[in-house]
């Protein structure tokens, strides 16, 4: 059965054909006969009890500098469509709540993946506070007394924002460092938010996983090693992608956190292992199915396709 398929997410035009993953999504979309539309997040609106969108039905192929084809702008009911993909990339600020909020309301109308309700109540550096057990020690305050005592007992640790994200932020502070109290006053001084800290894993060294689940479920894992100098491993400031199984560690992980993602209707999801430690649950906008692909072939977006096919059906 052919489905209408929305997808609100950042500039379409500007993607990377070969490592992004809405791109990917979409274009199995249309290999599997769904009609496609585009909106950036400033098109959502609530307009008279109505959610619309405004943007163009597009066409999509694999060739860099000619990948998409818009039509001519329209306004859409999404109530009138099968599918809504939320795939715009944090900050996950106000902005990006609202538009959860105004999904919100096509509930039991138009399937959102993810379920707009659940990604706004876990965003990724919060659900993994609810598995103490399988993550590093963490603490999450705006104080910097408390912040300041973390460190203390840790001796080594990450530090950033709550809400950020690409690796943005991100700061190693270890036993000889002496900045904690100089970037405790950069980010609340134009942030209300508070931070997180977290004791540093050296095992960082040997990658940082990112396993993606669907529905719940482990479908493979790619390890991103962060570059000469950097604590980072983010793909966005130079981490480098290569290919890794699947630990016994990691299906461990899986199992515990899995159901609850599937009760929560987080279908396409990625989390962020180091070590034998959790550190991120990702299901704003995550990545790296066309890395996963081109490692061991698993197409991630077909599976993706048939869990959503079979709750339309």
């Amino acid at each position: 059965m052919a489905l209408k398929v929305a997808f609100q997410m950042d500039p379409i035009t500007d993607v990377d054909i070969n490592a992004d993953s809405s791109f990917r999504i979409a274009l199995e979309a249309q290999l599997r006969g769904h009609e496609l539309f585009y909106y950036s997040p400033d098109k959502l609106a609530f307009d008279e009890g109505h959610v619309t969108a405004r943007g163009h039905k597009m066409t999509l192929r694999r060739e860099v500098g000619n990948h998409v084809i818009l039509g001519d702008e329209e306004t859409i009911d999404l109530a009138d469509w099968d599918v809504v993909w939320l795939r715009q990339d944090p900050p996950f600020d106000m902005g990006y709540i609202t538009s959860t909020h105004l999904l919100d309301k096509l509930a039991g109308e138009t399937l959102v993946v993810n379920d707009p309700f659940w990604v706004r109540n876990y965003p990724e550096k919060l659900l993994v506070l609810d598995f103490q057990d399988l993550t590093p020690p963490t603490t999450i305050a705006r104080d910097i007394e408390t912040i300041k005592a973390f460190k203390a007992k840790h001796k080594d640790i990450i530090l950033k924002p709550l809400y950020g994200n690409g690796g943005a932020g991100v700061f190693r502070l270890d036993e000889n460092d002496r900045n904690l109290t100089s970037l405790h006053e950069l980010f609340t001084g134009f942030s209300r938010e508070p931070l997180i800290v977290q004791k540093f894993l050296p095992d960082v060294s040997n990658g940082d996983k990112r396993v993606i689940l669907i529905d719940g479920v482990p479908v493979g894992a790619i390890n991103r090693v962060p570059a000469a100098g950097e604590t980072r491993s983010n793909m966005h400031v130079g981490g480098r992608p290569e290919k890794i199984g699947l630990s016994d560690r990691d299906l461990e992980i899986c199992a515990a956190i899995g159901p609850l993602l599937k009760e929560k209707g987080q279908i396409f999801v990625g989390i962020d292992v180091i070590g034998d430690y959790l550190t991120e649950i990702n299901v704003t906008s995550p990545t790296g199915i066309q890395e996963l692909e081109r490692f061991d072939g698993t197409n991630v977006a077909e599976k993706i396709w048939e869990a959503i096919e079979a709750k339309t059906g």
